[in-house]
């Protein structure tokens, strides 16, 4: 007849130990979850920002209309983003709507709820158990929970608009900084254009010239014509030296008629600057290098000042409306049904977790066992 097993005293204490760290435990959570956690209720909300793309002036004038569009709109989501998790909202809405007697109205609640009255940190930490926020391109989604419906509802949609205030005040830094740019940019050019058009002024006071371009201009169709004058009281010499005899008066007429052209011709290149030498102060093709350098920098002026003017309209116009905005596509729930806590999820990972730690405590200690 076969022996009855006895049980071993290492089987005992396996046993033991399963009852303490398994079995009681997670009896325990059962009794807390079904017997003490509080139903909590959910609201989520979801949204994203949204910026206005306009063509302006600006756009077309240079491309300066970043100047009030400030960061894109991504980078305003990644923003309200930290926004959400931050301790300056937590704070506003602890004031707006006292978080503390919200999240601590189940008092037989050990774990969920909030213990009054904390520190500022612990309502922080708090919070981020029972705000849940998620961003993926560019969009942010919002999850809510409170012993109330109506309460975790105006959590949601007192952070929805705190979150439109915070998105207005960079609109407004973003109008501002753009106005003041703008206006900086303005008064350069303003400067700019003052200084070059003053430049042209002195030096047509000091050449007694309005355009010399113009006078070039004249001065070429005055030479031309001396030269085709000339060659004309040259043929006309060569034919009189050919009919007429040495006595002839007309001779030294002529030859007058043609050094009177020559010395014309010499004084209208000296004055051109393409003669032998210059007359008293510059020769006149300097001057006119230097008028043309003068009326190159009034029209780059002149072009920067319409440039700076029209992005300054632009910004003006840009300032009177609303370049971003928070669009909700989903608006803060109103549950009707308590989805939180999960009570079978959470018991089923307790007890799993219970049971994967008892049993890797088991396996080391018979492993050091039979080292022994």
């Amino acid at each position: 007849m076969a022996s009855v097993a006895k049980v071993r005293p290492r089987h005992r204490g396996v046993l033991i130990s399963f009852l303490l760290l398994v079995l009681i435990p997670a009896i325990g959570s059962a009794v807390y979850l079904w017997g003490f956690a509080q139903d909590q209720y959910a609201s989520y909300g979801g949204f994203s920002v949204h910026k206005e793309e306009a063509g302006s002036a600006i756009d077309l004038l240079g491309g300066i209309s970043a100047l009030s569009g400030g960061t894109s709109s991504t980078s305003d989501a990644d923003v309200l983003y930290e926004f959400i998790q931050s301790q300056d909202l937590v704070q506003r809405l602890d004031r707006k709507l006292d978080l503390r007697g919200i999240w601590s109205k189940a008092k037989s609640d050990p774990v969920f709820a909030y213990h009054s009255p904390g520190t500022i940190e612990d309502l922080l930490d708090h919070w981020q158990r029972k705000v849940s926020v998620t961003y993926d391109n560019g969009m942010i989604t919002l999850r809510v929970l409170a012993f109330d419906p109506v309460d975790a509802q105006r959590i949601a949609k007192a952070i929805f608009d705190e979150s439109t205030t915070m998105i207005n005040r960079l609109n407004d830094v973003a109008r501002t900084d753009a106005l003041r740019y703008a206006r900086e940019e303005l008064e350069t050019a303003v400067a700019r254009l003052k200084a070059a058009r003053q430049a042209i002024t002195e030096f047509r006071n000091r050449t007694q010239i309005v355009d010399p371009t113009s006078d070039v201009q004249g001065q070429l169709g005055l030479l031309a014509t001396l030269q085709q004058q000339l060659a004309a009281a040259l043929i006309e010499k060569d034919i009189l030296a050919a009919t007429a005899n040495a006595a002839d008066p007309r001779l030294p007429s002529s030859d007058l008629r043609i050094s009177v052209i020559e010395e014309r011709i010499k004084e209208e290149r000296r004055k051109l600057g393409i003669g032998e030498g210059v007359l008293e102060g510059d020769a006149f093709a300097s001057v006119v290098g230097e008028y043309e350098g003068l009326a190159v920098d009034r029209e780059f002026a002149e072009q920067s000042y319409v440039s700076a003017l029209a992005t300054y309209d632009g910004a003006l116009a840009e300032a009177g409306r609303k370049s971003r905005y928070l669009a909700a596509y989903v608006n803060p729930t109103l549950a009707e049904s308590a989805e939180f806590p999960r009570r079978d999820v959470l018991f089923g990972s307790i007890s799993i977790l219970l049971f994967l730690v008892w049993a890797i405590g088991v396996l080391i200690f018979y492993s050091l066992k039979d080292r022994r």
